[in-house]
């Protein structure tokens, strides 16, 4: 079992920025994939951006060149940074990871529990 926490959501007006954080945590493993999706209300959960064990990268046609994703493999972390936010990016963040787990060379998929990000006109 992996246990995934996302933060730094919160309240920013548009034009602004917040970095988002994925931290990964529980039996000995090695992080795969990692990716943030969202979801708005009444809206199905997207894909916002993907990173692949080799740092290879994909984002969701309305973030690029605004959002980017980045991981730290020794803290077992995960960051979205999304510069110049707009209204529509207002939503329910989540974070998805792949990992690989030692003990019995399973592979396992996880989300976390979500951070609410919030932007104002």
């Amino acid at each position: 079992q992996v246990q995934l926490v996302e933060s730094g959501g919160g309240l920013v007006q548009a034009g602004g920025s917040l970095r988002l954080t994925c931290a990964a945590s529980g039996s000995t493993f090695s992080m795969k994939a990692m990716g943030w999706y969202r979801q708005a209300p009444g809206k199905q959960r997207e894909l916002v951006a993907w990173i692949t064990s080799a740092d290879i990268t994909n984002y969701a046609d309305s973030v690029k060149g605004r959002f980017t994703i980045s991981r730290d493999n020794a803290k077992n972390t995960a960051y979205l940074q999304m510069n110049s936010l707009k209204p529509e990016n207002t939503a329910v963040y989540y974070c998805n990871a792949g990992v690989y787990y030692y003990s019995d060379y399973s592979t396992g998929y996880y989300w976390g529990q979500g951070t609410q990000v919030t932007v104002s006109s």
